[in-house]
């Protein structure tokens, strides 16, 4: 076989290390074991004057990250909602860099914009969207966000006579964006980003279950009626994973002329699942929805998918032509549906988890988490010590350590709880961060990897339990 000495010693080096982090991680440190200082003092080195080899830079950088990396991509990573990658996204990731596709149009990348075609369809049937809706493959749910927010900036505009992407915002009518106080924080960014700015949220307080009503709604609404407006919806709270009653609100919000916008981030997922896709019911009536695919599809960083089903306010939104680029007829030009101009076929790995699993896999990945998610938290939630503040009912939980001092505060319980989350991340067994739900600080759980299993709850458990110990 004849190989290239340019890459053949360094890929094959970089394979044998990246088998050995593999191999490794299931009985790593979830969390990072090296220190910021040890981190800047092994990374930080001068510029280099002259060239390196490249095996030996990989080597280097390798040695040199250790205990810097996190084991999210394992199975006892519930800090935040971070998968890992599927084999077949993780090779295909691989095969993205070495083919390095600038997949903005079809000219330039004839392939990557075939593959982002069936990724689209294949992707909004297995949400359950309308599958004539446009779509958009971005970094993450924070740029799915602003594609799809800059469509509804389009079209809640056109309908006033107002061409924003040609006139701007400066004398257009107002935008009003209503949502809970419950709302990621992704979506206030993303109208900074579009110039809507903070003072055109109108935070409405969500019921004891998370969710924004009709009721609370349609005051708000009636306050003024012919005011362009956004409705901002959830499917999946990040700390109780609570969905929106969207056969309840979308027809509200449609009475009065609204678009709705679905921060789907990795809830929208619960569709693919039968046991699960109950929480997603009318979902599909809303206009876009942002959701990401390095969550619960677990495809590598980075990875977000928009979806819109207004698609000429989509095209008006992001479309761009010049003179100097080859523009196709017949095929989709990515650059005309996403904020990005040069841009990493990210579409590979998409397809190649699909392909990988199918529909029943799919399925198969998220029950399996919200099952693993419930029995965390239940089984946790007996041990003493601990408190269950919200039991999953898909792959989000809450637990909290009060304080066994005699008359402890609430501040104390607070403090406590800290102190636990961090004693079990310090110990490496299993890697929570902390969240306030309700004003009270608890440790969230959140299973989205596709590689955790029985023993690493059962693991996580463990380490939970010595935790807890007075002498742990």
């Amino acid at each position: 076989m004849s190989t290239d000495p340019r890459y053949s010693p360094v890929l094959q080096d970089t394979v044998r290390h990246a088998l050995a982090y593999l191999d490794a991680l299931p009985r790593s440190s979830v969390s990072a074991t090296a220190t910021l200082e040890q981190l800047r003092e092994r990374l930080g080195r001068p510029l280099p004057a002259g060239p390196s080899d490249a095996t030996a830079v990989i080597d280097q950088l390798v040695r040199n990250v250790e205990g810097g990396l996190t084991g999210n991509a394992g199975g006892r990573f519930y800090a935040w909602v971070i998968g890992g990658s599927v084999p077949a996204a993780l090779a295909a990731d691989w095969m993205t860099s070495v083919w390095d596709q600038n997949a903005g149009m079809y000219a330039v990348a004839p392939a990557a914009a075939v593959v982002e075609e069936v990724c689209g369809r294949w992707l909004l049937e297995l949400l359950g969207l309308p599958p004539s809706a446009s779509f958009a493959l971005v970094t993450g749910c924070q740029m799915a966000h602003v594609t799809c927010l800059a469509a509804a900036r389009n079209g809640v505009l056109a309908k006033h006579g107002w061409d924003v992407e040609q006139r701007g915002l400066m004398g257009a009518p107002r935008i009003r964006v209503i949502t809970g106080d419950q709302r990621h924080g992704t979506i206030e960014r993303a109208l900074r980003l579009l110039g809507l700015g903070r003072d055109c949220v109108i935070d409405i307080p969500v019921a004891a279950n998370g969710q924004l009503t009709a009721a609370a709604l349609a005051p708000v609404l009636a306050a003024a009626p012919s005011q362009p407006t956004i409705i901002l919806l959830q499917a999946g709270d990040l700390n109780t994973g609570s969905f929106d009653p969207f056969p309840e609100v979308i027809p509200l919000a449609h009475q009065a002329g609204a678009w709705v916008h679905v921060d789907g981030a990795f809830g929208l997922w619960a569709a693919t699942s039968p046991a699960h896709r109950h929480f997603c019911a009318g979902v599909e009536l809303a206009d876009s929805w942002a959701t990401d695919g390095h969550k619960w599809l677990n495809v590598p960083y980075d990875c977000g998918y928009a979806f819109v089903t207004d698609r000429a306010a989509h095209y008006r939104s992001m479309g761009h032509h010049a003179n100097y680029l080859t523009h196709s007829e017949a095929a989709r030009d990515q650059v005309d549906w996403n904020p990005e101009y040069s841009r990493r076929a990210r579409g590979f790995a998409t397809y190649a988890a699909i392909a990988s699993l199918g529909r029943e896999g799919v399925a198969r990945l998220v029950a399996g988490c919200c099952s693993h998610a419930h029995a965390l938290v239940t089984r946790a939630g007996a041990l003493p010590g601990v408190e269950v503040l919200h039991v999953p009912h898909i792959n989000q939980g809450l637990l909290r350590f009060p304080d066994p001092a005699p008359g402890a505060t609430e501040a104390d319980h607070d403090k406590h709880t800290e102190a636990l989350v961090a004693k079990i991340v310090a110990s490496g067994e299993a890697m929570f961060a902390c969240t306030t739900w309700q004003g009270k600080r608890c440790m969230r759980v959140s299973v989205c990897g596709w590689a955790t299993s029985e023993a690493d709850i059962a693991h996580a458990v463990q380490g939970i339990a010595k935790a807890l110990r007075p002498s742990a």
